[in-house]
């Protein structure tokens, strides 16, 4: 059976009340914008948090040690900082080396892409971070601390922070820089994170907070991964126009007719400009390395990271499949160097690389 683009399983349920919605936002008068992840970048921030509650004795040593790689490797292009718990910390600077900062903050897992804050920038150069009140994936895991993580986060990069009664995570948005947005339904309009919400009250939201004028929205697929399918895994904007999508051809995988759906919709959409998107169309591997194999490995390229000079992106033992990520995001990204990672570990509980990271804008 083909590897599909399954993702992290639901681990941990909590059985809470989902917040309501209230008017409560960023004051209509401010003008934000989110710039593109291509954009030179401050720093990246990384979260060192796997535990054994979660992630079960098998992975958790190996998802400690990619985990640490993709820091690493971050950290030969620009700055990261990686908040630690204090139990944790010896054990994160030997994986992590010297170049990797480390900060203690307490926290419950590494998707820093969900539980950090999106940074935004107004017309007078002033930086501020969203805090979109993470609750666990529609509180579907123990969170206490990781809802604590953007308030950290914007403290120690001494930006303002913006709050809003929009409940999401940053794997959800996927930005061009010139005001266009891929977002998915399933997400963002799920009840478990903004019930009653519609898509109308949604938008306006956003686009206030991240300074949109264009919303694509893919209908995502809810109930079958901890996202609720998060936009990183389906699409991505490699530049202002152009897109690269996630094809998974598994007859078993729950994602096939998802994702051939989402490629009519942006294969038809336009953007921001009123122009037709090109969609890049980047399959999947045929098969993966064994040894951490689960049902939930995520198999699939898209979820890259764009950092100062550099793509980090996955690699699975799949000769053929690897070269052809490889070839496609050096012609995407022509100025970049292209760096492939085994991150099965990682890939084991459902995430990928752009899952453990977010970044700050120079």
């Amino acid at each position: 059976m083909r590897p599909s683009l399954t993702r992290r399983r639901l681990l941990g349920g909590l059985s809470l009340a989902p917040l309501g919605w209230a008017a409560a936002s960023v004051a209509a008068t401010e003008s934000w914008h989110m710039p593109d992840e291509g954009d030179p970048h401050r720093a990246t921030w990384m979260s060192f948090g796997p535990n054994e509650e979660v992630w079960g004795r098998q992975l958790l040593k190996p998802v400690r040690e990619h985990l640490a790689g993709i820091a690493r490797t971050i950290a030969a292009f620009e700055p990261v900082h990686m908040l630690v718990s204090e139990q944790d910390h010896d054990l994160a600077a030997r994986l992590c080396g010297n170049k990797v900062e480390l900060e203690v903050q307490p926290v419950d897992d590494l998707w820093m892409r969900d539980t950090g804050p999106v940074f935004v920038r107004n017309a007078a150069g002033q930086w501020a971070g969203v805090d979109f009140n993470f609750n666990g994936w529609g509180r579907k895991q123990a969170h206490a601390r990781d809802a604590e993580v953007a308030e950290y986060v914007t403290d120690a990069a001494e930006v303002q922070r913006l709050r809003t009664r929009l409940v999401l995570e940053g794997g959800g948005i996927e930005v061009d820089g010139a005001g266009t947005a891929i977002i998915t339904e399933s997400c963002v309009l799920n009840a478990n994170r903004n019930p009653g919400l519609g898509k109308e009250a949604c938008e306006a939201e956003l686009k206030r907070l991240l300074g949109l004028r264009k919303i694509i929205w893919l209908p995502g697929i809810a109930g079958r991964d901890i996202t609720d399918g998060h936009t990183d895994f389906y699409a991505r904007f490699t530049s202002p126009g152009v897109v690269v999508a996630g094809l998974d051809e598994d007859p078993d995988s729950y994602d096939r007719a998802v994702t051939r759906r989402h490629l009519e919709i942006l294969k038809q959409a336009t953007d921001a400009r009123g122009q037709k998107l090109r969609v890049e169309v980047l399959k999947g591997p045929e098969s993966v390395r064994k040894k951490l194999e689960t049902p939930e490995f995520a198999a699939g390229y898209i979820n890259f990271y764009v950092c100062n000079g550099a793509v980090i992106a996955p690699q699975f033992g799949d000769a053929r499949a690897d070269g052809n990520a490889r070839s496609l995001l050096r012609e995407l990204f022509p100025k970049r160097e292209v760096v492939q990672l085994d991150i099965d570990a990682i890939a084991a509980g459902g995430g990928g690389i752009h899952c453990t990271t977010q970044q700050q804008p120079r």
